[in-house]
């Protein structure tokens, strides 16, 4: 069989590794692991974070040989994820459901006599409408007096960039791409407002865990520090204090820039409904199984296709939208949608050793279906983008796209134009259609009734 032992996620992990084979994932569990991993499943912690919906299930497989056996103790299936997210692409409150979850896993884990010995947000999904585990390899048996060795990573991965986004800008989320192993708590307690110390769980896991770090970074940490203080009654009050700060952390939505784009626009009614009634007769003509949504706001058009029980990617510049539409989303129990932070004309890059940990929002894709509606005039007009290079962008991530066009004669398109000289000769749909042309096949158009607007349905050439 053809491996790829190139999942380059999980090499840090000496417990095991990801791999590929025919296209199909797996995990390797080395003999290092084989005590934890027993404990695992025979203490019915397995079990319950199942029933529970907080890990996602595997099978232990015979059929596929170990990629390198001599470390090998078993091969596992695990159910893969729709779509791998990573923390710079969540809003605040994504932030504290993947925190919560992992607090709750961290308590069941000790209840069944397991530590969680990682507590990093990238081994965090959003997976089918609830947070879960995507790391099996996770847990320990725990050892009575051994304080949480997961504890400063909790803290740098959840804590200080929830702490900097609730106290000074929603939009700061997006230090985790710089920190990709967590935001240092020296440098979050520096930006954070003097107010924000009294306020006693940010005193004591954030500040005062920050001076600790610094006060022992050149210090060995004696043996009566590491054991016999920590038992475990002390571990859960410490996991029920990191659960009340990290419930306080909290911010309005209203006010971003694009939070209530459908309260301001210009679409009547009627025009708008046209508009839903359009994109889903596209949508059903096609049948995609799965849909990006870019610049989505808060999920209207997303949920014609998640409805549908079509996996939709729900992208959005704003904070405050996509926190929006993820409220709605956890409101609808809607299993088939996932709302993301994304700034197209900065989209998230390959990241990590070699640039290949984390994954670049193309290496993501190719999608059955993009969405990139009241969308282009951004693009073309306030970024400076020729209808070249979003075409090219767009072929690389879809087989279809459903395309809006928005003429000047547009309200938006002038408020675009307000602030700047008209240097855009070539916004105009005689040119939009013939460069689109040579990426795309078009197969259908519509126009928006009372809006001057038109839909296109496209295919890849």
């Amino acid at each position: 069989m053809n491996q790829d032992v190139s999942e380059f996620s999980s090499f840090r992990d000496p417990s095991g590794f990801l791999f590929k084979s025919e296209g199909i994932l797996f995990r390797q569990i080395n003999n290092s692991y084989k005590d934890d991993y027993e404990h695992l499943m025979s203490s019915g912690l397995y079990d319950d974070l199942i029933k529970q919906g907080l890990m996602v299930l595997h099978e232990e497989v015979l059929y596929i040989s170990a990629p390198q056996p001599s470390t090998a103790y078993k091969i596992i299936k695990p159910q893969e994820v729709d779509f791998i997210s990573y923390p710079y692409e969540w809003c605040l409150l994504q932030f504290r459901g993947a925190a919560l979850t992992t607090l709750r896993i961290a308590k069941l884990a000790l209840d069944h006599g397991m530590i969680l010995k990682d507590a990093s947000a990238y081994n965090i999904q959003f997976h089918r409408g609830r947070w879960c585990l995507i790391d099996t390899l996770s847990f320990e048996r725990y050892e009575e007096g051994k304080p949480w060795v997961a504890y400063k990573q909790f803290c740098q991965h959840f804590l200080a960039p929830m702490a900097i986004m609730a106290y000074k800008d929603i939009r700061l989320g997006l230090m985790s791409r710089l920190f990709i192993d967590g935001i240092p708590l020296d440098v979050a307690s520096k930006l954070m407002p003097f107010h924000s110390k009294f306020r006693f769980g940010l005193l004591t896991h954030l500040y005062l865990h920050a001076r600790s770090q610094k006060r022992y970074a050149d210090k060995a940490v004696s043996e009566d520090m590491k054991s016999g203080k920590f038992n475990q009654q002390s571990m859960l009050k410490l996991f029920e204090s990191l659960r009340q700060t990290v419930k306080s952390l909290n911010t309005k939505l209203d006010g971003t820039e694009w939070a209530n784009y459908y309260e301001s626009t210009n679409y009547s009614e009627k025009a708008f409904e046209e508009k839903k009634a359009i994109v889903e007769s596209f949508i059903d003509l096609v049948k995609p199984n799965t849909v990006w949504d870019l610049g989505a706001n808060i999920g209207e058009f997303s949920r014609i296709a998640s409805k549908k029980g079509i996996y939709t990617i729900a992208f959005d510049i704003d904070p405050g939208a996509v926190a929006k539409n993820y409220i709605q989303v956890r409101q609808d129990r809607d299993m088939y949608q996932l709302p993301l932070i994304m700034d197209l004309t900065n989209p998230s890059p390959a990241l990590g050793w070699a640039h290949q940990e984390r994954k670049a929002l193309v290496e993501r894709g190719p999608v059955d279906m993009v969405l990139a509606l009241a969308l282009i005039h951004h693009l073309a007009i306030s970024n400076n983008l020729p209808f070249e290079k979003i075409a090219k962008f767009l072929e690389k991530i879809c087989k279809y796209l459903i395309i809006e066009f928005i003429p000047k004669s547009d309200s938006q398109v002038a408020k675009l134009l307000k602030s700047r000289e008209d240097i855009f000769n070539d916004y105009n749909i005689i040119s939009f259609e013939s460069v689109f042309a040579q990426c795309f096949e078009i197969l259908k158009k519509h126009a928006i009734p009372g809006s001057g607007r038109i839909v296109y349905l496209m295919r890849i050439k």
